[in-house]
């Protein structure tokens, strides 16, 4: 069954992390098996830290949640070898009626062709007239024809071509087959069988006969084949041994991959007339066949959301998947849905809050790392429980977290808090924890980094500020907002870029130089997002 993911936003923290791998932890414990937690952006330094603590891998990156081909319920008949005959083609097409066509491929399986009923029938319809067999391994002719060959004629004994005659009895010798390139097909008829043999005549198919012992004493270079089949039927199966290489059509063939989007395929094949459409995969190898028909009522990707309910936050594509649930604790924003959802949305410091909740509820006890792991992720989310986002609930499951994973929560909210921030670049201090917003027609980004040490932070202001104004500039926003948050000093060095104005009347404060200290302001979405958002109405 296709994957659920549970994800967090994008640029994701801690807690986004680690409540959409205990989530999806809960859910598969419950019996749930195709629940997989997924991040959207880069692990933080601080993410890997707890991640690396606990014993966990980083859950899978995803890119997107466009509806792609690989989402389809393509059909996946037999790919044919190029050298395979006609007459096992027209077996394999025979037998996968929901597609009229087959991909041909090369040995390493990428493709050579396509092959349809059309193209096999427009063969057998062109040799009606040449009654001409092109070379073919000998190989196919007993294959089609299920025979035996009687002899070993010697040097170029693989291969079999001519033209194609049924030895009746002649009453005039210009009737009769007189050329050595010919393929004879006859029954018991030691007369025809001898003139063929001294003829030497490319090919003698005998149709439920045999060589007596005197014509096998002819020396000859013709193959003899036997076949249980009658003279009809064996000439009809002679033309159905040519490989589908000659039959099949290789140009200006239209196809796809697994992952290029549906509503880019759906173009293009409006712009086509084929019936089906050979899939590929990353390494151009066939997988699949593709019609209209599958177009018409895609399976959409399934998402749970953590830790947030905003577009501008969440994965690219959202609009084409199916949200499943979303498990929150941010005001409510702008997502949307088709159907009725889970929603469970709470005021609390941290998502893995509820989500441990969760886990009391349907009476199950987190493993000791994951305990442990939860803890970390409310710990960082509440800023060691200083953040005015902070309750008592994210205190109490903190530590009841704790005492499963056999942890002290001051030791671990210093190990957290202590990572080593000098090393990065600005640009990648500023995303690591950055959020998009759309309040009342305004466009801004709010990034914010935890330290236990702004005033070392502040040294490197001007490269935050000039990065800050790259992101304005490149995405024409209104303003771009860095919060430097310090652990000890229990506030905020706020940096920004934009309408000093906004800044003065919203937080009540004189800015100077692109800078100003917000005592105790410790939350983005409970004090800087609020604070905005009553200035713009």
């Amino acid at each position: 069954m296709d994957p659920i993911y549970v994800t967090g936003h994008r640029n994701p923290d801690t807690d986004s992390i680690v409540s959409a791998m205990a989530y999806a932890a809960l859910r598969n414990a419950l019996g749930d098996r195709e629940y997989e937690p997924a991040c959207l952006g880069h692990v933080s330094d601080e993410t890997q830290l707890v991640l690396n603590r606990f014993g966990f891998q980083p859950p899978k990156r995803i890119f997107n949640m466009y509806t792609q081909v690989k989402d389809l319920a393509y059909e996946t008949p037999p790919v044919l070898s190029a050298a395979v005959t006609v007459g096992r083609a027209w077996t394999v097409l025979q037998g996968n009626k929901n597609v009229s066509s087959v991909a041909v491929a090369n040995e390493d399986g990428t493709l050579y062709g396509m092959l349809s009923l059309d193209d096999v029938a427009s063969y057998n319809m062109g040799l009606v007239s040449s009654a001409y067999l092109r070379p073919v391994p000998v190989f196919n002719l007993l294959s089609v024809l299920e025979g035996k060959l009687l002899n070993d004629p010697g040097v170029n004994s693989d291969m079999v071509s001519g033209e194609v005659t049924i030895a009746l009895p002649q009453s005039r010798e210009n009737l009769l087959f007189h050329k050595k390139e010919s393929i004879v097909v006859c029954g018991n008829q030691p007369d025809m069988i001898q003139r063929a043999l001294n003829l030497n005549v490319n090919c003698l198919i005998l149709c439920q006969a045999e060589v007596t012992d005197d014509l096998r004493q002819i020396e000859s270079t013709t193959h003899v084949i036997v076949t249980p089949y009658d003279a009809y039927r064996a000439l009809r199966l002679i033309f159905q041994s040519a490989p589908v290489s000659r039959v099949c059509q290789t140009r200006d063939l239209t196809c796809f991959h697994l992952e290029d989007r549906v509503d880019d395929v759906r173009e293009q094949v409006l712009k086509h007339h084929a019936h089906c459409y050979p899939i590929l995969d990353s390494e151009e190898r066939v997988v699949g066949i593709l019609t209209r028909q599958h177009l018409l009522r895609p399976r959409r990707k399934r998402v749970v959301l953590v830790d947030h309910n905003e577009a501008a936050q969440s994965v690219p594509g959202l609009e084409e998947a199916e949200i499943l649930e979303i498990i929150d604790h941010h005001r409510l924003a702008d997502i949307q849905t088709n159907n009725p959802i889970y929603v469970r949305n709470e005021p609390v410091g941290s998502t893995n809050t509820i989500v441990a909740g969760m886990f009391q509820e349907r009476g199950l006890m987190p493993s000791e790392n994951m305990a442990g792991m939860m803890a970390a992720a409310i710990v960082s989310d509440t800023v060691m429980f200083k953040s005015p986002t902070c309750t008592e609930r994210d205190k109490r499951m903190a530590e009841r977290l704790a005492r499963i994973a056999n942890i002290s929560l001051d030791e671990l909210g210093k190990e957290i808090f202590s990572a080593s921030q000098s090393a990065k670049s600005a640009r990648d201090l500023l995303f690591t924890d950055y959020k998009e917003f759309h309040i009342a027609g305004y466009n801004l980004a709010v990034a914010q980094i935890t330290c236990v040490d702004s005033p070392a932070m502040l040294t490197r202001k001007e490269e935050f500020l000039e990065q800050m104004r790259k992101v304005a500039a490149e995405k024409e926003f209104s303003m771009v907002i860095l919060m430097l948050t310090d652990v000890l000093m229990e506030g905020t060095q706020l940096l920004f870029v934009g309408d000093e104005e906004i800044i003065s009347q919203a937080f009540n404060v004189t800015p100077k130089d692109n800078t100003v200290f917000l005592p105790r302001v410790m939350s983005r979405k409970k004090q800087v997002i609020p604070s905005l958002s009553a200035l713009w109405g």
